[in-house]
């Protein structure tokens, strides 16, 4: 119950924040939150790495949400037939930043890629992976709120890259 609280409280702080951006540098983010995430990490056995990121016009706050949902999901949707392998991306493409957090677990059937953003979409029951069902639903708020997008290309069994572009913040609007 705690924890469907606080992720409540985080999906509608999202709503009600400034979207004025500040310069962040994504590999410090990054960085910052695989320390959030090492206990986790650890216990998994879990592979997570990354290619040189861009600087983004994002508050750091949301930026670090955005990558410890996606990374916490990729960690726990896993195969119990190999170790979570995670990378990271982020590159620059006309006025905006790409990324994507790839991974090699269990996948998403292609009729649920839109529906696991949605508010309280799980896909799966509580005693096979715990959570809230909110994490994605946060991201895509984050994303939603600076003018970018998310979606997910996955295939069963074989693992799934979560994708969100950022646009530079001459192109955000409050």
């Amino acid at each position: 119950m705690e924890a469907l609280v606080t992720d409540l409280l985080t999906y509608s702080q999202v709503s009600r924040c400034d979207t004025v951006s500040e310069t962040t540098d994504a590999n410090e983010v990054l960085a910052e939150t695989l320390d959030n995430l090492s206990e986790t990490i650890k216990e998994n056995s879990a592979s997570v790495t990354s290619d040189p990121l861009p600087l983004v016009q994002l508050q750091r706050s949301h930026l670090q949400q955005l990558l410890q949902n996606l990374i916490g999901n990729a960690i726990k949707y896993r195969t119990l037939e190999r170790n979570p392998s995670i990378h990271i991306t982020g590159k620059r493409s006309g006025h905006e930043c790409i990324f994507a957090v790839s991974d090699n677990g269990i996948g998403i059937a292609p009729e649920y890629k839109e529906t696991v953003f949605g508010l309280f979409k799980r896909l799966h029951t509580n005693s096979e992976y715990s959570g809230t069902g909110i994490g994605l639903a946060i991201c895509q708020r984050i994303v939603d709120r600076y003018r970018g997008r998310i979606w997910v290309e996955s295939e069963l069994g074989r693992g799934s890259t979560f994708r969100f572009t950022i646009p530079d913040s001459r192109d955000v609007g409050g």
